[in-house]
């Protein structure tokens, strides 16, 4: 049986949500979206029947980059939801999170960079690869600018990630190829 661990649950905040009609391209920052139950978000190319319907990247990762003296922003590295004070690069497969009265699963902890993206050929690097994550929805509903994120650690589950999960560089041991 699974153990939730909801004592102290890690709280964030919503900076910014973004869709695009296409994968492989930066996604276009909206005020809000509705996430559909085993679909994704509505209007964005990676909803689906799969595994990765809903990307999240904490802007702590993307400040990193601006950092390395890049001009990005949110949306830029395809995530869907950018979050502020959410230790996103460290969530583990089958944590929860909560954004407003809807709830993802973690599903899979960073991708494999395809083709490098625009990001790493303009930098050498891409915090995407290593510190995005993916999840599906569980509970749908509309997600806003400025809503609460609460994680909810879920050990013990054993249910694995799916088989056709592309864990890529979940270990954080290098860079994008």
């Amino acid at each position: 049986m699974a153990r939730v661990n909801e004592a102290r649950p890690a709280t964030g905040t919503v900076v910014a949500i973004s869709v695009s009609r296409r994968k492989g391209i930066p996604k276009t920052n909206v005020p809000w979206a509705d996430l559909r139950p085993d679909w994704g978000i509505e209007g964005d190319a990676h909803a689906g029947r799969w595994h990765r319907q809903v990307s999240l990247l904490a802007v702590e990762s993307i400040e990193k980059m601006r950092a390395g003296g890049l001009r990005v922003g949110p949306g830029d590295f395809a995530e869907n939801v950018t979050t502020a004070f959410i230790d996103i690069p460290h969530l583990a497969v089958g944590d929860r999170v909560r954004i407003a009265r809807t709830e993802l699963e973690i599903t899979q902890i960073g991708k494999e960079c395809h083709a490098r993206c625009g990001v790493f050929q303009a930098a050498g690097d891409c915090v995407m690869p290593r510190e995005g994550v993916f999840g599906r929805v569980v509970v749908g509903g509309r997600i806003r600018v400025g809503d609460a994120v609460e994680v909810v650690r879920v050990t013990g589950t054993g249910d694995p990630a799916p088989p056709e999960a592309d864990r890529g560089p979940s270990l954080r041991t290098e860079p994008c190829p």
